[in-house]
């Protein structure tokens, strides 16, 4: 079978394994090391701005740590209604959060927009009895794959300030949406962060094994998560292979190149998918319209993916997607 299912399924990345076998030596614990030493640096220049970049193990507890920075435990988090935070991570953000709470907002392609997020905030009194909105989180790329403009992001950013509220970015997919926008590895950066306050940047399912990255743009607020972080049982004692896994990624553009590889493949699976497309392809997600008998026709040629509500289908491409595969599904879904 040809698995489409997730790219979280996808194989580690050479450049990880090689890094790790690099850090395989005797050096400080927790992140006393000298490649979680390194990590501020690193994503500074990246991203062209100051930051503080700590590591963990999974995309919840980044996209939760980043999130307690900007909201106290009586306050709320604006997100899309279908959020990974609201529909897929188990209630974590509550958790982490110690009972905040999620205030849902509309969007098209799972986005978010000033204008939908003020219809949503602006009712809401200013009084203790109603939960008042501290932060906004977004998705880049969105939970349908959409990727956000810097034109849009400079939007949010600019909102966001003008309410007083905290920008986090939950970039699962991150690395996706910056090779959608191409440029330079530090543009491409740029432009898939814009303003934002926080990113949870995505290597696993990029090509890594088991880290991920919260990125703090207010390098001051790196101390409240390292608290948090041990808190929450995600302060690793041989933290220096996460570390490890990480700038191994960002050497020589790994991250880049692994997802633009990955984008390539979505856009050939599209050849084939015409009006059945239900969001743009800006990432390295596709969901198409299928029956039922079509689905099942699709497995029995040899393909893996999942089903998507009643009438519809997501097929993920990964960073070692093979062209030929990629090629067959598109050509199989245009013989429907």
């Amino acid at each position: 079978m040809t698995k489409f299912l997730s790219d979280n399924a996808a194989a580690v990345h050479p450049a990880v394994w090689d890094a790790m076998r690099a850090a395989d030596h005797a050096d400080n614990p927790y992140d006393g090391d000298a490649l979680s030493a390194e990590m501020d640096a690193r994503f500074t220049d990246l991203f062209g701005r100051e930051c503080a970049a700590l590591w963990v193990a999974t995309g919840t507890a980044a996209n939760c740590l980043a999130l307690g920075t900007m909201c106290a435990p009586h306050g709320g988090v604006v997100c899309h209604e279908e959020s990974h935070i609201e529909v897929d991570e188990g209630g974590a953000p509550g958790f982490f959060l110690h009972g905040a709470k999620l205030i849902h907002v509309l969007g098209t392609g799972a986005k978010l927009a000033p204008d939908e997020i003020a219809r949503t905030i602006d009712p809401i009194r200013d009084d203790v009895h109603q939960v008042q909105p501290h932060a906004i989180s977004i998705t880049q790329a969105s939970e349908y794959g959409r990727s956000y403009s810097p034109a849009e992001l400079k939007a949010l950013a600019a909102f966001a300030k003008e309410r007083r509220l905290g920008l986090h970015m939950d970039g699962a997919r991150f690395a996706n949406s910056a090779a959608f926008l191409g440029g330079s590895a530090q543009d491409a950066a740029q432009a898939a962060c814009g303003g934002v306050d926080s990113l949870a940047f995505g290597f696993i399912k990029n090509g890594g094994m088991n880290a991920e990255a919260v990125i703090l743009f207010d390098p001051e607020a790196a101390n409240h998560v390292r608290y948090r972080r041990k808190r929450a049982g995600h302060l690793q004692c041989k933290g220096r292979y996460l570390a490890a896994q990480i700038l191994g990624m960002l050497e020589g553009d790994v991250w880049l190149t692994n997802a633009a590889h990955a984008n390539a493949a979505a856009q050939e699976i599209a050849l084939g998918c015409g009006e059945r497309l239900m969001h743009p392809v800006e990432a390295n997600e596709l969901f198409v319209r299928l029956s039922a008998s079509e689905r099942e026709a699709l497995r029995e040629t040899g393909f893996e993916f999942y089903d998507w509500g009643e009438d519809a289908a997501r097929f993920v491409s990964a960073w070692n997607t093979r062209d030929e595969d990629a090629v067959a599904l598109g050509k199989a879904i245009a013989a429907l």
